[in-house]
C-alpha cells in the first residue's frame, strides 16, 4: 500500500520576528514494516537545512534561518510503501500479571532508559490507580498489555488539544480526558511500572478500512501512541486511544523516550512580548497507485 502525506504546519505573529533553530522530526526511518519512498520539505522563510540522526537515531533536519516573518510555513510531504506490522504472538505468562516480562541481561542493559517511569507519583494517584487494575487484571483478556491499553481507552473521555506539551499522567487520571499524547503517556507509565520497557511514539494515524469507522483520534492531525517491547516479537505498537495493537493505520514517525523528545516541530523566536497569535496543524493522507498498480489506457487510446 503507498501512501501520500502532507503534514502543514503554520506559525503566525502579530509583525515581523526572527527565528531561532527550528528542530524537525519529520521524516521516518526505513523498516521492514514501513518504506521511505519521496520526500519533500517546503519552509518559508527560506531556511538553510542540516540533517542528523538524534539519540534514538530518528532523522532530524535543524532550520537555520537569517530572515525575519510574521508567518512561518514548513510543509512535509511524504511518499510511503506500508507493510503489515509485525503482530505479537507471545502470550503473556500468568506471573507477568504482576511483575512484567523478563528481560536478558544484554536486553536490560538496553532497555533501562525505557524501563524507569519518568513521572513522578507524588500523591500516589497512578499507584492506586494501578493497584486497582491488578485486582482486575486476572479478569481481562490474558493480555496484560492489551488490557492495559483497552483499560485506559474505555476509562478516559477523548478530547483534542491544540496547546503543545503532554499533560501528567496524574492529571490525565484525574481529570478523566485527554488527548492522543496524553493517553500514550499514561500507557507508557503504567506499563513501566508494569515492569515493561516502554516508548513513546509519534506519527499519523490513516483512515482506509471499514473498522476505522470506530476511531477516535482526528485524522487531520498528528497522533501518539506507545511501543512496549516484548522478547521474540520485538517493539509492538499499542494506541490506547483507539484501542489497537500493531494495526497498519499507525504510521510512525519518530520514537523517545519521553513526549518532549519526540515533538514534530520545536524552536524558537524573538519578537515583543504578546505576538505570537497562534499555531495551526494540517495532515492530510491519501492512498497512491503503486509501481504495479499503474492505471491502463483506455482500449481506444492503446496503440
Amino acid at each position: 500500500m503507498y501512501l501520500r502525506i502532507r503534514h502543514a504546519t503554520t506559525y503566525r505573529y502579530t509583525q515581523p520576528v526572527s527565528f531561532g533553530p527550528h528542530r524537525l522530526m519529520l521524516r521516518p526511518r526505513d523498516s521492514f514494516d514501513l518504506r521511505v519512498v519521496d520526500t519533500a520539505l517546503s519552509i518559508s522563510p527560506a531556511a538553510e537545512l542540516r540533517w542528523l540522526h538524534d539519540a534514538y537515531g530518528n532523522p532530524i533536519a535543524v532550520a537555520e534561518f537569517s530572515e525575519s516573518s510574521d508567518t512561518l510555513d514548513i510543509i512535509s510531504e511524504l511518499t510511503l510503501e506500508r507493510f503489515g506490522p509485525a503482530l505479537p504472538h507471545t502470550r503473556m505468562a500468568p506471573e507477568a500479571v504482576l511483575t512484567g516480562l523478563s528481560y536478558s541481561d544484554s536486553e536490560q542493559a538496553v532497555l533501562q532508559p525505557y524501563l524507569d517511569p519518568a513521572a513522578a507519583d507524588a500523591d500516589r494517584v497512578l499507584e492506586r490507580w494501578l493497584s486497582d487494575f491488578r485486582q482486575r487484571a486476572d479478569q481481562g483478556s490474558g493480555h496484560l498489555l492489551r488490557d492495559l491499553a483497552h483499560e485506559i481507552n474505555v476509562g478516559l473521555g477523548y478530547s483534542v488539544r491544540y496547546d503543545e506539551g503532554t499533560q501528567h499522567p496524574a492529571d490525565t487520571l484525574l481529570s478523566g480526558r485527554g488527548s492522543c499524547r496524553d493517553y500514550a503517556w499514561l500507557f507508557i507509565e503504567m506499563a513501566r511500572r508494569l515492569g515493561f520497557a516502554a516508548r513513546f511514539v509519534t506519527g499519523y494515524i490513516q483512515d482506509l478500512t471499514p473498522d476505522a469507522a470506530g476511531l477516535v483520534s482526528p485524522i487531520g492531525l498528528t497522533h501518539a501512541w506507545a511501543d512496549v517491547f516484548i522478547p521474540g516479537d520485538g517493539w509492538i505498537e499499542f494506541d490506547p486511544t483507539n484501542d489497537l495493537v500493531a494495526d497498519r493505520q499507525l504510521l510512525r514517525v519518530a520514537v523517545a523516550r519521553v513526549p518532549d523528545d519526540a515533538s514534530p516541530v520545536a524552536g524558537s523566536f524573538t519578537g515583543p512580548a504578546g505576538s505570537f497569535i497562534g499555531l495551526s496543524v494540517g495532515v492530510s493522507i491519501e492512498p497512491i497507485p503503486g509501481p504495479a498498480e499503474e492505471p491502463l489506457l483506455p482500449a481506444s487510446s492503446a496503440a
